[in-house]
């Protein structure tokens, strides 16, 4: 793991703009970051539908991102200059909006993480990580525009993926009980990708089933019962269906 000070401004940096810190992007970046951000959505998708077939699935990345089909895992080579150029990416964007923080570069697996430590950045975050999210799209398409290829790096800020991993497997677990307890099917709250992902997970773990509904951005994680549990209360619905439908002994 890696270090790198949010001061240092050597290295080829990828320009950043004030106004991308101010929440505007200019003309150019928008329509680059609209055609990425509508690519992504559909992988997002595809990734949280992966996960609603259950346990045993091929699912996405801890964050919702589904890997390509057929595509192989880029060398640790093109992973370290990724992580290099979003490292850059970032420590330019601390300059510009005055923020402290070191910056750790590491490879997990076949993805390259960025992680801004250090300090709580909670301007870097926003509510329910949406500042994190959007800046994470925004750090992937400087690593695309260098590179040329789509790149997969989960960028993190304070710990708080981390946190919220925790925070929402300790939701689908108490869920997961829940539904196993009452046999009744429990809707939660709406989600992002990520987070629908660590749920469905947790459930899964849990020995249950779970799918999503919706559409974005109101698509949330529904927990059912296990097959055996539901065929039990379907039959017993069908039984007391036929004993109503049945005449009462000694009439007909």
């Amino acid at each position: 793991m890696v270090a790198v000070t949010g001061d240092d401004n050597s290295g080829d940096s990828a320009p950043i703009d004030s106004t991308e810190v101010n929440g505007a992007v200019p003309a150019g970046d928008q329509a680059d970051l609209e055609a990425v951000s509508a690519e992504r959505n559909e992988e997002l998708a595809e990734s949280d539908e992966a996960a609603d077939a259950g346990p045993g699935a091929p699912v996405g990345d801890a964050d919702g991102t589904a890997a390509d089909v057929g595509e192989e895992a880029a060398p640790a080579a093109d992973l370290e200059q990724e992580s290099e150029i979003a490292a850059d990416y970032i420590e330019g964007l601390l300059d510009v909006a005055d923020l402290d923080g070191d910056i750790d570069m590491d490879v997990e697996g076949d993805r390259p993480v960025v992680s801004v430590v250090g300090a709580t950045l909670t301007e870097l975050v926003g509510p329910r990580g949406e500042v994190l999210e959007a800046l994470q799209e925004l750090t992937r398409l400087a690593v695309h525009r260098q590179t040329g290829t789509r790149s997969r790096i989960m960028l993190d800020v304070g710990g708080y993926r981390a946190r919220r991993r925790e925070e929402l497997a300790e939701l689908g677990r108490k869920a997961a009980e829940q539904v196993s307890r009452t046999g009744i099917p429990q809707r939660l709250d709406a989600m992002t990708p990520f987070e629908r992902k660590v749920v469905h997970d947790a459930v899964a773990a849990a020995g249950l089933r779970s799918e999503s509904e919706g559409e974005e951005p109101s698509r949330r994680v529904v927990v059912l019962p296990a097959e055996e549990a539901a065929e039990e209360a379907a039959e017993a619905a069908e039984d007391a269906e036929d004993a109503v439908m049945e005449p009462a002994g000694g009439q007909g």
